[in-house]
């Protein structure tokens, strides 16, 4: 397949709002595609290199060469070059990098070089996005969608899910499976702003569990080998010494664990976000004693047991009302006598994705001591599940996640199964721009430009400008991380590759004529910034816009 198609494709995507539009253009792309070639153009349509990185900033595209007249370049023949841009090192690698580079945009036509400059630099949103793809990719190898997100979830990457598509259809996709040591996108929970709101969602008895300001992280133990990933798939194994420790004590065989990973303070009390954030980071502070991260579990996809044993006589703590002494702050841990339908989940070993949350919670309980267990309860009661928000707030957590004691693990969606409550908004939102400060803030990075997610385009949408909440150590942070961003900048503004995730407070949203949404933050003011977040995972402009009523500004 030639570049050009993919060109072609991108621009129809991009020239339409519509989903059946979006999906019908990239399904006929995929038809025409070699099967070889099919995991290299859903990740092109993507925005994505399947490589991820090859060294090629932004300052390395800023001189091409003159276009080609007529289209040559094929998929194969761009995605082999940009696999031997990212192979070079060494000394004068960044010139052999340009001369190479040079190469390949010489033999581009100008739509060609201009698909490829927003490829490398991030900056192509069609609207291709996961749900999307997995759609055009059912349509063009004529399999059911479901099939096909299913097999994402367990595969974590599109490109080798059209490839089982297309050459072995339904068959091949259900050869995915969980596969221990594989991560696999986590389940997300939706928002509710109070704890009858969540409630009235469920409509039903459900977990009350504390929400901690940790890093999210996924656990894959296999016979003595314990590796950890974080919520984007990355592994963090070697960072995490006294997790893995932790994690080879539990009587299982095999299991994949999902979880919470934070920093406490000796009086339990959680440390800022910063220090769980710096332990799990690639580089961390030289000559400083790592401060210790403590591990909760929550859930479990896949548990082998070495066998069972009868109850009572397995020397594990049943979960009890009783103070678990090592849960952060001292939380209770209470379980409901809820029987489940299908009873316990077979021993010896197997996928528990599909299993009701009760029944894996109940199998969670069996191999994990409560020390390490989230702190919850089962209640029908929101007063008693206030009580338990304000518990957890009171110690210094984010608030409490309310989950159905029937839905499965729907990984990689926000599904209606978990639902978050904090006790003021926030927004995981993504930096668009950033203008220079002045006064003491003269020659910093300071007013951030703040955008949420529209699904329907790929873009973002506009919802304000802060500078409030920033400390002199955030400041200089995002100066230099915003610098490394930048895809163009004037006099005033740095406009940056839509990438990095920041956690806003506000107090409300008010109808706006200044952004293209329509709507604006009132009073947005920084938390943090959420590397272990991407920008995929940032909320959406409907999620703005249901997480509290819009109101006229100023008020009558």
């Amino acid at each position: 397949m030639l570049i050009a198609e993919i060109t072609r494709t991108s621009q129809a995507v991009a020239g339409t709002s519509g989903r059946k539009a979006k999906v019908s253009a990239l399904a006929e792309c995929l038809r025409a595609a070699e099967p070889g070639e099919a995991a290299t153009v859903v990740a092109y349509l993507s925005g994505e290199l399947p490589q991820r990185q090859i060294g090629v900033g932004y300052a390395s595209l800023r001189e091409i060469p003159p276009p080609a007249a007529e289209p040559s370049l094929t998929v194969p023949e761009v995605d082999a070059a940009f696999t031997e841009i990212g192979a070079v090192s060494g000394p004068g690698s960044v010139a052999r990098r340009r001369e190479l580079l040079a190469a390949l945009f010489g033999r581009a036509t100008r739509t060609e070089q201009d698909f490829l400059i927003r490829l490398l630099a991030g900056e192509l949103r069609q609207g291709a996005l996961d749900g999307v793809m997995a759609e055009a990719i059912a349509a063009a190898a004529e399999v059911p969608s479901a099939e096909v997100r299913r097999a994402f979830m367990l595969r974590g990457s599109l490109g080798p899910v059209a490839m089982a598509a297309f050459a072995d259809g339904v068959g091949g996709l259900r050869g995915f499976a969980l596969e221990v040591g594989r991560p696999i996108k986590p389940m997300l929970a939706a928002s509710a702003p109070s704890i009858d709101d969540a409630f009235g969602k469920l409509g039903a008895e459900a977990a009350v569990e504390w929400k901690l300001d940790g890093i999210r992280a996924q656990v894959h133990v296999s016979g003595g080998e314990v590796r950890v990933f974080t919520r984007t798939l990355d592994e963090i194994t070697s960072r995490l010494p006294e997790v893995v420790a932790a994690m080879r004590e539990l009587p299982v065989r095999a299991a994949v664990f999902d979880g919470e990973l934070i920093a406490l303070r000796p009086d339990r009390r959680p440390h800022p976000f910063q220090v769980t954030a710096a332990r799990t980071a690639t580089r961390t502070a030289k000559n400083t004693e790592p401060v210790p991260l403590s591990v909760y579990l929550f859930d479990v996809l896949y548990l082998d047991e070495p066998e069972a044993a009868p109850e009572g006589t397995d020397g594990r703590p049943p979960a009890t009302n009783d103070e678990a002494d090592g849960a952060p702050g001292g939380g209770r841990s209470e379980e409901g006598g809820r029987s489940e339908e299908g009873g316990r989940s077979e021993e010896g070993g197997g996928d528990l994705l599909d299993a009701a949350g009760a029944v894996r919670y109940e199998a969670l309980a069996r191999v994990v001591p409560e020390e390490l267990r989230m702190p919850r309860i089962v209640t029908a009661d929101p007063a008693r599940a206030k009580d338990v928000f304000d518990e957890a707030v009171a110690r210094g957590h984010e608030g409490v996640v309310v989950k159905s004691l029937d839905s499965p693990y729907t990984a990689g969606r926000r599904g209606a199964g978990w639902i978050k409550v904090k006790p003021r908004h926030t927004l995981d939102l993504v930096v668009l721009a950033v203008e220079w400060g002045h006064g003491r803030r003269q020659g910093l990075l300071s007013n951030l430009h703040l955008g949420a997610r529209d699904p329907e385009t790929g873009g973002f949408v506009m919802l304000g400008k802060t500078f409030k909440g920033l400390t002199d150590e955030m400041l200089a942070w995002q100066t230099k991380r915003l610098r490394e961003l930048a895809v163009r900048e004037d006099d005033w503004t740095v406009h940056v590759r839509p990438e990095l995730v920041v956690e806003i407070a506000f107090d409300g949203v008010q109808h706006s004529p200044r952004y293209p949404g329509g709507i604006a933050l009132r009073f947005a003011r920084v938390l943090r910034y959420r590397p272990d977040k991407s920008a995929a995972e940032a909320d959406t402009i409907e999620t703005v816009r249901a997480v509290t009523p819009v109101m006229d500004w100023p008020p009558d």
